[in-house]
């Protein structure tokens, strides 16, 4: 029962559900707006009432996931200003920057092209309509660029100093504070994890009617976008992966020994699975790589990673507390998320044989791991959020090796201290109760448009670009006509 009186649990558990809710539909929006911008460029090089229906079936199941991560992400954003309100004073000058440019630059480019995509279908050229689709993502892009800036400053913060007072940090280099030590190699390892999401549940639709028998030829493209997408994702998310990795062991080292349950200074073993022994502090595994995280953080077997005992001695870390550490929460997410990602490369490897092999679709069991496919990039990205965010306790704002003498806040002085228990409690039940029925509502849209399937639905375009259109047509029909008269 002390967890339903721990104000700083309620107010962390608060915010890591409404977060976790929220990242459900973030990745899906991201991820499909490519899948979107790239139908609609097939649609107008094509004009095929095929392709055109394709496009539109994926904006409908974007739109409607686009609506519902706007009115999730409102309520994390009003608690900044309710439950962790010593963290908003503490961190304003920083955070309220990009927060404010992520809904002036990034949601409004967003937004307004959206509008052009559900009502200017009639209303616009087929070259504008085109544009605005990739318009729309590529706002998507940055809406996640600016919110990737706030949160890898309170992993790395840079760009700032602490007031005289102590009791605030002030932002002194602008550019500094956004591009901080982690930003680059954050936001290009979150994105392609969201595009690689995106991509699986293009294959989960394709699976979907590959074992209704339904739709084929549209599955067959889908598969193709969606394999070809992930692939290139995958592979890229294998460098960023390096790149983040090295960055926490060079900036966020308390970080490091969590996800590999490191306490004493040795060279950090890898490992596949296992479970951290928090009481006797060590590692049980059934096997393990010997100097494996160490080779690569350093390119060496030898290099040996400070443990969380060390750390807590340094004046930097001395707010550490090795024994009330969730060491192996963050050691299981860890491991999840790379497990996952196995499983992504067999399923990206599945898909391709079946484009080079079509009747390997018609197998039911490859259509249901199709089906089942977006599970695995979803418990990957939150479990890498998991390991990020869980990873750099005690602290809300992380005193990274390079950051600022004293820029640095602890979770527990972080909430507000007129917020009660009962508050929490009756908060967090209603936003269980209100996200059960938007999820409810976001299924039961999705599963419609599912079982409508591409309607392929003949779209007028604007009288200028039908005269351009049909003058094309005319023209190459004259061609046509010009070269079968030649070869006669």
């Amino acid at each position: 029962m002390g967890f339903l009186t721990d104000v700083i649990a309620l107010s962390r558990f608060q915010f890591a559900f409404t977060v976790a809710y929220h990242f459900i539909f973030v990745p899906l929006s991201i991820g499909l707006g490519l899948i979107v911008a790239i139908l609609e460029t097939k649609y107008y090089r094509s004009r095929k009432p095929e392709d055109a229906a394709a496009a539109h079936f994926w904006l409908k199941i974007f739109t409607t996931t686009f609506a519902i991560g706007v009115a999730t992400g409102i309520t994390m954003e009003f608690s900044f200003g309710t439950n962790w309100a010593n963290y908003s004073r503490f961190v304003g000058d920083i955070f309220g920057a990009p927060l404010a440019a992520e809904a002036l630059f990034a949601f409004f480019l967003e937004s307004v092209f959206l509008g052009v995509l559900l009502f200017g279908r009639k209303r616009t050229s087929p070259r504008f309509y085109m544009v605005s689709a990739w318009l729309v993502w590529i706002g998507s892009l940055l809406s996640a660029l600016w919110i990737l800036i706030a949160n890898s400053w309170m992993q790395t913060p840079g760009g700032a100093e602490l007031a005289s007072d102590g009791s605030k940090a002030i932002i002194t280099n602008f550019f500094a504070a956004a591009f901080n030590p982690s930003t680059a190699t954050r936001y290009s390892h979150t994105v392609l994890s969201l595009l690689v999401m995106g991509a699986f549940v293009a294959l989960s639709v394709a699976g979907y009617y590959f074992l209704k028998k339904r739709h084929i030829e549209f599955a067959r493209t889908t598969a193709k976008v969606g394999a070809i997408v992930g692939c290139v994702a995958a592979i890229l998310l294998l460098v960023s992966a390096h790149a983040t990795a090295v960055g926490v062991s060079v900036e966020q080292p308390t970080k490091l020994a969590m996800m590999e349950g490191q306490y004493k200074d040795e060279p950090a073993a890898l490992y596949l699975f296992g479970w951290v022994d928090q009481k006797n502090q060590q590692v049980i595994a059934p096997f393990k790589i010997e100097g494996g995280t160490s080779f690569l953080a350093t390119n060496s077997f030898d290099t040996k990673v400070p443990g969380l005992n060390s750390l807590a001695k340094t004046d930097k870390f001395k707010d550490l507390n090795p024994e009330q550490l969730p060491v192996n929460a963050v050691f299981q997410s860890y491991h999840l998320m790379v497990a996952c990602f196995g499983l992504i490369v067999l399923v990206i490897i599945l898909a391709f044989v079946g484009l080079k092999k079509p009747k390997l679709f018609e197998k039911k069991w490859v259509g249901r791991i199709l089906l089942i496919a977006p599970v695995f990039p979803f418990l990957a990205i939150q479990a890498g959020w998991m390991t990020a965010e869980v990873g750099r306790q005690p602290w809300v704002v992380y005193p990274s090796t390079s950051g600022p003498d004293g820029v640095s806040m602890l979770t527990a002085n972080a909430i507000s201290p007129s917020v009660s228990a009962v508050e929490l409690l009756i908060t967090i039940l209603l936003f269980v109760v209100v996200y059960v029925f938007l999820f409810i509502a976001w299924v039961r849209v999705i599963s419609h448009f599912l079982h409508e399937g591409p309607v392929e639905t003949p779209f007028a375009p604007s009288p200028k670009a039908a005269q351009k259109h049909v003058a094309a047509a005319q023209k190459a029909t004259h061609e046509k006509a010009q070269a079968e008269g030649s070869e006669a």
